[in-house]
Protein backbone atom coordinates (compact mmCIF):
# COMPACT_ATOMS: atom_id res chain seq x y z
CA UNK A 1 0.00 0.00 0.00
CA UNK A 2 1.20 3.84 -0.59
CA UNK A 3 2.93 5.69 1.92
CA UNK A 4 1.92 8.97 0.30
CA UNK A 5 0.16 10.93 2.02
CA UNK A 6 -3.58 11.20 2.11
CA UNK A 7 -3.70 14.71 0.31
CA UNK A 8 -0.96 13.87 -2.00
CA UNK A 9 -3.17 10.73 -3.09
CA UNK A 10 -6.33 12.65 -3.62
CA UNK A 11 -3.98 14.96 -5.78
CA UNK A 12 -2.95 12.22 -8.08
CA UNK A 13 -6.89 11.23 -8.15
CA UNK A 14 -8.39 14.79 -9.21
CA UNK A 15 -4.91 15.28 -11.39
CA UNK A 16 -7.69 17.21 -14.05
CA UNK A 17 -8.62 19.71 -11.51
CA UNK A 18 -6.39 22.64 -10.06
CA UNK A 19 -7.52 22.19 -6.06
CA UNK A 20 -10.18 20.05 -4.42
CA UNK A 21 -11.79 21.57 -1.16
CA UNK A 22 -14.05 19.73 1.34
CA UNK A 23 -16.63 22.24 2.67
CA UNK A 24 -18.54 21.48 6.34
CA UNK A 25 -21.97 22.73 6.52
CA UNK A 26 -24.24 21.38 9.51
CA UNK A 27 -25.17 18.47 11.74
CA UNK A 28 -26.18 16.03 8.76
CA UNK A 29 -23.76 17.87 6.23
CA UNK A 30 -20.61 17.60 7.52
CA UNK A 31 -18.41 15.56 5.23
CA UNK A 32 -16.05 12.28 6.72
CA UNK A 33 -13.29 13.28 4.00
CA UNK A 34 -12.14 16.02 6.27
CA UNK A 35 -11.75 14.19 9.12
CA UNK A 36 -9.90 11.54 6.85
CA UNK A 37 -7.31 13.98 5.11
CA UNK A 38 -6.53 15.77 8.97
CA UNK A 39 -6.79 12.59 10.12
CA UNK A 40 -8.42 14.09 13.23
CA UNK A 41 -10.73 11.78 15.46
CA UNK A 42 -12.66 14.30 17.16
CA UNK A 43 -13.72 17.60 16.57
CA UNK A 44 -17.03 19.10 14.98
CA UNK A 45 -15.82 21.02 12.45
CA UNK A 46 -19.02 23.07 11.65
CA UNK A 47 -18.09 25.42 8.66
CA UNK A 48 -14.86 24.37 8.17
CA UNK A 49 -13.24 23.80 5.24
CA UNK A 50 -10.27 21.87 3.84
CA UNK A 51 -8.14 22.68 1.05
CA UNK A 52 -6.27 20.43 -0.78
CA UNK A 53 -4.23 21.07 -4.04
CA UNK A 54 -0.68 20.14 -4.90
CA UNK A 55 -0.45 17.27 -2.72
CA UNK A 56 -0.83 19.80 0.26
CA UNK A 57 -3.71 20.24 2.73
CA UNK A 58 -4.71 23.58 4.40
CA UNK A 59 -7.76 23.92 6.90
CA UNK A 60 -9.57 26.45 7.78
CA UNK A 61 -11.46 27.08 10.97
CA UNK A 62 -13.04 28.95 13.41
CA UNK A 63 -11.71 30.20 17.22
CA UNK A 64 -13.60 26.96 18.67
CA UNK A 65 -11.84 24.53 16.90
CA UNK A 66 -8.63 26.06 16.49
CA UNK A 67 -7.24 23.88 19.47
CA UNK A 68 -8.49 20.43 17.99
CA UNK A 69 -7.84 21.98 14.18
CA UNK A 70 -3.98 22.20 14.98
CA UNK A 71 -3.35 18.25 16.01
CA UNK A 72 -4.29 17.23 12.19
CA UNK A 73 -1.88 16.88 9.44
CA UNK A 74 -1.97 20.40 6.98
CA UNK A 75 -1.47 23.64 7.30
CA UNK A 76 -4.31 24.93 10.04
CA UNK A 77 -5.60 28.78 9.24
CA UNK A 78 -7.89 30.09 12.11
CA UNK A 79 -10.02 32.97 11.14
CA UNK A 80 -11.27 36.02 13.29
CA UNK A 81 -14.26 37.12 11.28
CA UNK A 82 -16.43 36.18 8.13
CA UNK A 83 -13.88 38.60 5.83
CA UNK A 84 -10.85 37.51 7.13
CA UNK A 85 -12.18 33.72 6.03
CA UNK A 86 -12.59 35.19 2.59
CA UNK A 87 -8.95 36.23 2.15
CA UNK A 88 -7.50 32.86 3.58
CA UNK A 89 -9.84 31.20 0.94
CA UNK A 90 -8.58 33.31 -1.87
CA UNK A 91 -5.26 33.28 -1.05
CA UNK A 92 -5.39 29.41 -0.97
CA UNK A 93 -7.24 29.07 -4.11
CA UNK A 94 -5.09 32.21 -6.14
CA UNK A 95 -4.88 31.44 -9.76
CA UNK A 96 -7.31 28.07 -9.49
CA UNK A 97 -10.03 27.88 -12.04
CA UNK A 98 -11.20 23.90 -11.91
CA UNK A 99 -11.98 23.35 -8.29
CA UNK A 100 -13.07 19.86 -7.29
CA UNK A 101 -15.88 19.54 -4.58
CA UNK A 102 -17.69 16.25 -3.20
CA UNK A 103 -21.10 16.79 -4.91
CA UNK A 104 -22.15 13.53 -2.89
CA UNK A 105 -21.51 15.82 0.38
CA UNK A 106 -21.48 19.74 -0.30
CA UNK A 107 -24.30 21.83 0.15
CA UNK A 108 -25.33 24.28 -2.62
CA UNK A 109 -24.74 27.25 -0.12
CA UNK A 110 -21.05 25.82 0.10
CA UNK A 111 -20.19 25.42 -3.37
CA UNK A 112 -21.60 29.00 -4.05
CA UNK A 113 -19.74 30.43 -1.19
CA UNK A 114 -16.06 29.05 -2.65
CA UNK A 115 -17.21 29.73 -5.79
CA UNK A 116 -18.05 33.89 -5.26
CA UNK A 117 -15.52 34.18 -2.90
CA UNK A 118 -12.55 32.94 -4.99
CA UNK A 119 -14.06 33.60 -8.29
CA UNK A 120 -13.29 29.51 -9.68
CA UNK A 121 -15.59 27.06 -11.36
CA UNK A 122 -16.53 23.79 -9.34
CA UNK A 123 -16.46 20.35 -10.85
CA UNK A 124 -17.24 17.12 -9.62
CA UNK A 125 -14.38 14.88 -7.89
CA UNK A 126 -16.65 12.76 -6.50
CA UNK A 127 -14.59 9.94 -7.97
CA UNK A 128 -11.32 11.12 -6.74
CA UNK A 129 -12.17 11.32 -3.44
CA UNK A 130 -14.18 7.85 -3.70
CA UNK A 131 -10.97 6.40 -4.66
CA UNK A 132 -8.47 8.17 -2.17
CA UNK A 133 -10.55 6.68 0.69
CA UNK A 134 -11.10 3.34 -0.58
CA UNK A 135 -7.92 2.46 -0.22
CA UNK A 136 -7.16 1.91 3.58
CA UNK A 137 -3.76 3.14 5.07
CA UNK A 138 -1.91 1.09 7.99
CA UNK A 139 -3.38 3.56 10.13
CA UNK A 140 -6.81 3.15 9.39
CA UNK A 141 -6.51 -0.55 9.32
CA UNK A 142 -5.37 -0.73 12.64
CA UNK A 143 -8.31 1.48 14.09
CA UNK A 144 -10.90 -0.51 11.96
CA UNK A 145 -9.12 -3.74 13.92
CA UNK A 146 -10.27 -2.42 16.55
CA UNK A 147 -13.46 -1.36 15.83
CA UNK A 148 -14.12 -5.09 13.92
CA UNK A 149 -12.83 -7.04 17.25
CA UNK A 150 -15.37 -5.32 19.94
CA UNK A 151 -18.51 -6.02 17.15
CA UNK A 152 -16.99 -9.86 17.43
CA UNK A 153 -16.72 -10.00 20.74
CA UNK A 154 -20.12 -9.10 21.20
CA UNK A 155 -21.38 -11.14 18.66
CA UNK A 156 -19.85 -13.82 21.01
CA UNK A 157 -22.19 -13.30 23.35
CA UNK A 158 -25.56 -13.32 21.81
CA UNK A 159 -26.36 -16.78 22.92
CA UNK A 160 -26.28 -15.96 26.15
CA UNK A 161 -28.29 -12.44 25.84
CA UNK A 162 -31.37 -14.14 24.33
CA UNK A 163 -33.92 -15.01 26.47
CA UNK A 164 -37.83 -16.24 25.89
CA UNK A 165 -39.71 -13.47 25.90
CA UNK A 166 -37.19 -10.60 25.26
CA UNK A 167 -38.01 -8.02 22.59
CA UNK A 168 -36.50 -6.85 19.65
CA UNK A 169 -35.67 -3.40 21.19
CA UNK A 170 -34.75 -4.99 24.30
CA UNK A 171 -32.09 -7.27 22.29
CA UNK A 172 -30.67 -4.66 20.37
CA UNK A 173 -29.97 -2.22 23.31
CA UNK A 174 -28.13 -5.01 24.93
CA UNK A 175 -26.34 -5.49 21.74
CA UNK A 176 -25.41 -1.29 22.07
CA UNK A 177 -24.69 -1.64 25.26
CA UNK A 178 -22.29 -4.17 25.32
CA UNK A 179 -20.55 -2.54 22.39
CA UNK A 180 -19.89 0.25 24.28
CA UNK A 181 -18.81 -1.63 27.37
CA UNK A 182 -15.81 -2.66 25.19
CA UNK A 183 -14.49 0.20 24.15
CA UNK A 184 -16.96 1.26 20.89
CA UNK A 185 -17.74 4.97 20.87
CA UNK A 186 -20.73 4.77 18.79
CA UNK A 187 -22.90 2.47 16.84
CA UNK A 188 -22.09 2.45 13.09
CA UNK A 189 -25.15 2.38 12.24
CA UNK A 190 -28.82 1.17 13.85
CA UNK A 191 -28.60 -2.03 15.16
CA UNK A 192 -30.97 -4.85 13.57
CA UNK A 193 -32.72 -7.47 15.73
CA UNK A 194 -35.15 -9.29 13.82
CA UNK A 195 -37.04 -12.56 15.35
CA UNK A 196 -39.10 -15.15 13.50
CA UNK A 197 -40.82 -13.83 9.98
CA UNK A 198 -39.17 -10.39 10.81
CA UNK A 199 -35.75 -11.45 9.94
CA UNK A 200 -36.94 -12.11 6.09
CA UNK A 201 -36.62 -7.57 6.02
CA UNK A 202 -33.00 -7.05 5.63
CA UNK A 203 -33.62 -3.43 7.05
CA UNK A 204 -35.64 -4.29 9.52
CA UNK A 205 -36.41 -1.99 12.87
CA UNK A 206 -36.33 -3.11 16.21
CA UNK A 207 -39.94 -3.68 17.78
CA UNK A 208 -41.45 -4.97 20.39
CA UNK A 209 -42.32 -8.45 18.86
CA UNK A 210 -41.26 -10.75 21.25
CA UNK A 211 -38.72 -14.09 20.98
CA UNK A 212 -40.36 -17.80 21.01
CA UNK A 213 -39.46 -20.70 20.49
CA UNK A 214 -38.53 -22.17 16.96
CA UNK A 215 -37.51 -18.11 15.97
CA UNK A 216 -34.78 -17.11 13.79
CA UNK A 217 -32.98 -13.96 15.62
CA UNK A 218 -30.97 -12.28 13.36
CA UNK A 219 -28.31 -9.43 14.37
CA UNK A 220 -26.37 -6.96 12.08
CA UNK A 221 -24.64 -4.53 14.05
CA UNK A 222 -21.41 -2.69 13.93
CA UNK A 223 -19.26 -0.73 16.45
CA UNK A 224 -17.26 2.81 15.91
CA UNK A 225 -13.79 3.29 16.93
CA UNK A 226 -12.23 6.61 15.99
CA UNK A 227 -14.72 7.03 13.81
CA UNK A 228 -14.15 4.05 11.64
CA UNK A 229 -16.82 1.35 11.04
CA UNK A 230 -17.24 -2.55 11.36
CA UNK A 231 -20.17 -4.58 9.93
CA UNK A 232 -21.11 -8.01 10.76
CA UNK A 233 -24.62 -9.74 10.85
CA UNK A 234 -25.13 -13.29 13.16
CA UNK A 235 -28.44 -15.47 12.60
CA UNK A 236 -28.96 -18.13 15.04
CA UNK A 237 -31.90 -20.42 15.90
CA UNK A 238 -33.62 -19.90 19.42
CA UNK A 239 -34.66 -23.61 19.25
CA UNK A 240 -35.28 -25.91 16.48
CA UNK A 241 -36.16 -23.55 13.55
CA UNK A 242 -38.26 -24.95 10.07
CA UNK A 243 -36.53 -27.52 8.45
CA UNK A 244 -36.02 -25.23 5.11
CA UNK A 245 -34.11 -22.44 7.27
CA UNK A 246 -32.08 -24.88 8.31
CA UNK A 247 -31.30 -25.90 4.87
CA UNK A 248 -31.39 -22.42 3.97
CA UNK A 249 -28.10 -21.49 6.51
CA UNK A 250 -25.97 -23.98 5.17
CA UNK A 251 -26.17 -22.50 1.56
CA UNK A 252 -25.74 -18.53 3.15
CA UNK A 253 -22.62 -20.30 4.70
CA UNK A 254 -21.15 -21.97 1.22
CA UNK A 255 -22.11 -18.90 -0.59
CA UNK A 256 -20.23 -16.41 1.65
CA UNK A 257 -17.06 -18.73 1.66
CA UNK A 258 -16.69 -19.02 -1.74
CA UNK A 259 -17.41 -15.03 -2.13
CA UNK A 260 -15.06 -14.27 0.57
CA UNK A 261 -12.18 -16.42 -1.71
CA UNK A 262 -12.62 -14.21 -5.00
CA UNK A 263 -11.57 -10.82 -2.89
CA UNK A 264 -7.66 -10.43 -3.83
CA UNK A 265 -5.68 -7.50 -5.34
CA UNK A 266 -7.10 -6.91 -9.20
CA UNK A 267 -10.50 -8.92 -8.84
CA UNK A 268 -13.14 -8.00 -10.71
CA UNK A 269 -15.64 -6.73 -7.75
CA UNK A 270 -18.68 -8.89 -9.54
CA UNK A 271 -16.97 -11.60 -8.89
CA UNK A 272 -17.96 -12.75 -5.62
CA UNK A 273 -21.45 -11.57 -6.13
CA UNK A 274 -21.70 -13.84 -9.12
CA UNK A 275 -20.28 -16.60 -7.12
CA UNK A 276 -22.47 -16.64 -4.41
CA UNK A 277 -25.49 -15.71 -6.37
CA UNK A 278 -24.58 -18.99 -8.33
CA UNK A 279 -24.36 -21.62 -5.01
CA UNK A 280 -28.04 -19.86 -3.59
CA UNK A 281 -29.70 -20.23 -7.33
CA UNK A 282 -28.91 -23.44 -7.80
CA UNK A 283 -31.28 -25.41 -5.66
CA UNK A 284 -34.42 -24.24 -3.70
CA UNK A 285 -33.68 -20.61 -3.37
CA UNK A 286 -33.53 -19.60 -6.81
CA UNK A 287 -33.78 -16.12 -6.77
CA UNK A 288 -34.17 -15.34 -2.85
CA UNK A 289 -30.52 -13.29 -2.37
CA UNK A 290 -32.14 -10.01 -2.55
CA UNK A 291 -29.26 -7.57 -2.14
CA UNK A 292 -25.76 -7.36 -3.63
CA UNK A 293 -22.47 -9.28 -2.12
CA UNK A 294 -20.85 -6.69 -0.25
CA UNK A 295 -19.91 -2.81 0.11
CA UNK A 296 -17.08 -0.80 0.87
CA UNK A 297 -16.61 0.68 4.10
CA UNK A 298 -14.96 3.19 6.43
CA UNK A 299 -15.79 5.99 7.97
CA UNK A 300 -19.21 5.73 6.37
CA UNK A 301 -20.77 2.72 6.64
CA UNK A 302 -21.53 2.40 3.21
CA UNK A 303 -18.79 3.64 0.83
CA UNK A 304 -18.73 3.34 -3.45
CA UNK A 305 -16.88 -0.11 -3.27
CA UNK A 306 -20.09 -2.64 -4.97
CA UNK A 307 -19.74 -5.84 -4.91
CA UNK A 308 -22.47 -7.09 -7.12
CA UNK A 309 -23.09 -9.20 -10.33
CA UNK A 310 -23.06 -5.66 -12.59
CA UNK A 311 -19.72 -3.58 -10.88
CA UNK A 312 -17.23 -2.39 -13.16
CA UNK A 313 -15.14 -1.88 -10.12
CA UNK A 314 -11.50 -3.69 -9.39
CA UNK A 315 -10.46 -4.42 -6.15
CA UNK A 316 -7.08 -3.21 -4.55
CA UNK A 317 -5.24 -3.93 -1.85
CA UNK A 318 -6.58 -2.43 1.40
CA UNK A 319 -9.56 -2.17 0.35
CA UNK A 320 -11.98 -2.82 3.12
CA UNK A 321 -15.64 -4.84 1.90
CA UNK A 322 -18.36 -6.50 3.61
CA UNK A 323 -19.07 -10.01 2.38
CA UNK A 324 -22.85 -10.51 3.66
CA UNK A 325 -25.02 -12.83 1.47
CA UNK A 326 -28.49 -13.95 2.52
CA UNK A 327 -31.68 -15.76 1.89
CA UNK A 328 -35.36 -14.02 2.54
CA UNK A 329 -38.06 -16.01 2.55
CA UNK A 330 -41.56 -13.99 3.24
CA UNK A 331 -43.62 -15.33 6.55
CA UNK A 332 -40.99 -17.14 7.27
CA UNK A 333 -37.46 -15.92 7.80
CA UNK A 334 -34.01 -14.91 7.04
CA UNK A 335 -30.55 -16.05 6.73
CA UNK A 336 -27.76 -13.45 6.43
CA UNK A 337 -24.20 -14.15 7.32
CA UNK A 338 -21.81 -11.01 7.38
CA UNK A 339 -18.17 -10.34 7.89
CA UNK A 340 -15.91 -7.26 7.07
CA UNK A 341 -12.73 -8.00 5.08
CA UNK A 342 -9.42 -6.64 4.07
CA UNK A 343 -8.47 -6.98 0.58
CA UNK A 344 -4.70 -8.07 0.67
CA UNK A 345 -2.30 -8.91 -2.47
CA UNK A 346 -3.26 -12.47 -3.01
CA UNK A 347 -6.39 -12.99 -0.77
CA UNK A 348 -8.38 -11.26 1.85
CA UNK A 349 -8.67 -11.52 5.72
CA UNK A 350 -11.49 -11.78 7.85
CA UNK A 351 -11.34 -8.55 10.29
CA UNK A 352 -14.68 -9.75 11.99
CA UNK A 353 -14.68 -13.16 13.34
CA UNK A 354 -17.34 -15.62 14.59
CA UNK A 355 -18.97 -18.97 14.84
CA UNK A 356 -20.60 -19.89 11.48
CA UNK A 357 -21.67 -23.47 12.60
CA UNK A 358 -25.00 -23.40 12.90
CA UNK A 359 -26.09 -21.48 16.23
CA UNK A 360 -29.09 -23.50 18.00
CA UNK A 361 -29.96 -21.48 21.24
Amino acid sequence: MSRTTRAERLTSNTADMDAVVIVNGQNQFLDTTYWYLTELFSGTFEGGIAVVRDGELNTIVSPLEAEGASLGKGTCHVYDNREHRNGILKELLDGCKNVGFNIGSATYAGVEYVRKTADITPVDATKGIEQTVAVKDEKEIEVMRKACKITSTVAGEIPEILKKGMTEKEAASEIDRRMRAYGGEGNAFETIAAFGPNSSMPHHSPTDRKLEPGDTALFDFGSKYSMYCSDLTRTVFFGEPPEVLKRAYEVVREAQEEGFLCYKDGASAADADIRAREIIDAGEFRGKMIHTFGHGLGMNIHEAISVYSKSEQILHEGNVVSAEPGIYLPGIGGIRIEDTCLVKKNGAERLTSFDKSMIIV
